[in-house]
């Protein structure tokens, strides 16, 4: 089929969900930008993809997930009939189980048929149902798509036990929504005053009103991760959209990221992206062409 009837339009963190197919070139080169993409692989013997600093070979009906603000290269793939699912940060932000999942699949890029059948077998009919919509003449099809696309996390979550068996799948469902609320107000509060003078999880466990043993407890069990390591997520994520302002020297975008030194901002930056952040800030710059 010819997709290139279809209207293409700019897709940047304002949008909450686009889709593309139909892509002639077998590769592009390593960038990032704000959205997150879920990728179904398309067919062919060949079909390399890298997310960080991980390549992947896969096949036909694996799932690629490209979390907002991570580096990513089609080093060698089907593009003609892979799909392309793009979302915006701020739809993943409008909820909090929605925040919860991209947290605690971060470091989940890949999803394999092979590997989980059942699970891929899921995820892929619900994204052709996307793609029926998107392509189609139904109204409110941003709205139709978005709630497949939460359908679509909602599986990949009822599926944890496969990535994560020791945990129990229904840990985080055992909290009252008393409990649930006053995380979503230390973890809202943490987001808009990074440079806050004290956000240690004592501090926080006090203003969420319980101990600070149990807040780590229910925050490993909500996000997937320790608050050190979340705290750290979330300063690389205000400094990662700090980066596309040009106009902002990296000492300022460390400072109001919430690091407290140079060094430290490098290091972390470092760690997490496999460059510096100048290095990272010149891939977005160079990747502004993206066309899909």
């Amino acid at each position: 089929m010819d997709y290139s009837k279809y209207e293409k339009y700019d897709f940047d963190d304002n949008s909450a969900f686009n889709m593309f197919t139909g892509a002639g070139d077998r590769s592009y080169k390593n960038h990032w930008h704000s959205y997150g993409e879920i990728i179904l692989v398309g067919p062919g013997d060949t079909n390399i993809y890298k997310v960080n600093q991980k390549r992947y070979s896969l096949v036909e009906g694996d799932f690629v997930l490209v979390w907002p603000m991570e580096m990513h290269e089609i080093v060698d793939a089907d593009r003609k009939e892979a799909l392309v699912i793009q979302f915006g940060s701020a739809f993943m932000n409008s909820l909090f189980d929605l925040q919860r999942i991209m947290h605690f699949y971060r470091n989940l890029h890949v999803i394999c048929v092979n590997g989980h059948p059942e699970l891929a077998s899921k995820l892929k009919v619900t994204s052709l149902k996307m793609k029926e919509i998107f392509y189609s003449d139904m109204p409110d099809k941003e709205l139709r798509c978005c709630m497949l696309l939460m359908e679509f996390m909602l599986i990949l979550d009822e599926h944890k036990s496969e990535f994560v068996p020791e945990m129990d799948s229904g840990a985080h469902n055992g909290y009252t929504d008393d409990v649930m609320r006053r995380m979503i107000m230390v973890t809202d509060y943490i987001k808009n005053n990074l440079t806050a003078d004290d956000l240690s999880q004592g501090a926080m466990a006090e203003m969420a009103g319980i101990s600070k043993d149990y807040f780590s407890r229910i925050f490993k069990n909500v996000t997937g991760m320790n608050y050190s390591k979340w705290l750290n997520m979330i300063r690389l994520e205000r400094a990662t959209q700090l980066l596309t302002q040009n106009d902002m020297t990296l000492t300022e975008v460390a400072m109001l990221s919430g690091f407290q030194s140079i060094p430290s901002f490098n290091r972390v930056f470092r760690d997490d992206k496999g460059m510096a952040p100048g290095e990272y800030r010149n891939l977005f710059i160079g990747g502004r062409d993206y066309e899909h």
